[in-house]
């Protein structure tokens, strides 16, 4: 799918009700609602046609439903977590689409207050917080953490210029198991590749990604210069640091390769298990440990 060249103005929003629907065929990343996510997370969404959000597995407070750690502008050793208080009316069994927001008007005031006080003195600030806003007004309309979360990952696919299209796992069939229902929700939008981060690689069953005849794309991004820090703060320091336009040539230059990758992998997984995978990540120019 061509995606739009870097600009200094917000692109048209990433809608699952967008008149423009990506073709079948391209790629497909499934993932939780991340609040501000990390810049290896937005990067997998950013390369895949279809973003599927998965809101009905559990809720898990280590994750990164409901917070995200800030950088520096000064510092680069210096973190800073920014929460949202969320309440689990089920405890433990609570879905992601399930959570609630505990003060939803004390955490817009320091979501915002937060973010100014990072990233206020960027050059790309004001960019930002004129997006930022329909995230501090989700803070008002909904009850839901994953909504503010969805809403905070879309402007940053909008600043990057996306053009993909957003789905609910929760309206979409699929079996229970956990490589099957993958399998299900990504066949779903008639993708022909998964986008898999190293994490779900240590566990897949590429086994069932057979049967829609849907190749399994390891994701992997680079580690240095502004993705040095990719996996562990929010895409938003990277996008503030270096420039909207700089984040989002980077992003396009890594999507690119794995658009490149899946054209070059015709060949479906079949055996199941690992045995599959150093062929899937040929022609990404990394290893599967890289990430």
């Amino acid at each position: 799918m061509p995606r739009t060249s870097p600009s200094s103005t917000p692109a048209s929003p990433a809608d699952s009700s967008a008149p423009d629907e990506p073709p079948p065929g391209g790629l497909c990343a499934i993932h939780q609602p991340n609040f501000f996510p990390r810049l290896s997370t937005l990067a997998k969404i950013f390369a895949a046609d279809y973003w599927i959000v998965l809101d009905d597995v559990q809720f898990a407070r280590r994750d990164y439903q409901h917070r995200a750690r800030l950088g520096s502008t000064t510092n680069p050793a210096q973190r800073q977590w920014l929460s949202i208080p969320t309440h689990l009316p089920r405890g433990r069994s609570t879905l992601v689409g399930e959570a609630v927001l505990v003060d939803p008007e004390r955490s817009r005031r320091r979501v915002m207050l937060m973010l100014a006080q990072h990233y206020g003195d960027c050059t790309d600030w004001p960019l930002f917080r004129h997006e930022l806003e329909s995230v501090l007004l989700q803070f008002r309309r909904t009850g839901r953490t994953a909504d503010v979360a969805e809403e905070s990952t879309r402007i940053l696919l909008r600043l990057m210029g996306w053009k993909g299209r957003i789905l609910h796992s929760s309206r979409l069939p699929a079996r229970t198991e956990r490589s099957q229902r993958l399998a299900d929700l990504a066949a779903a939008t008639g993708a022909r590749g998964y986008l898999c981060g190293s994490g779900g690689m240590r566990y897949l069953d590429v086994t069932p990604f057979a049967v829609p005849g849907m190749a399994v794309v390891p994701f992997v991004t680079p580690t240095v210069d502004i993705w040095e820090d990719a996996r562990e703060v929010s895409a938003v320091h990277a996008l503030m640091i270096n420039g909207i336009p700089t984040a989002a040539e980077q992003l396009q230059a890594v999507a690119s390769r794995h658009t490149v990758g899946l054209a070059q992998n015709t060949r479906v997984p079949g055996s199941g298990g690992r045995d599959d995978l150093p062929f899937l990540a040929e022609g990404l120019g990394t290893k599967l440990g890289d990430q």
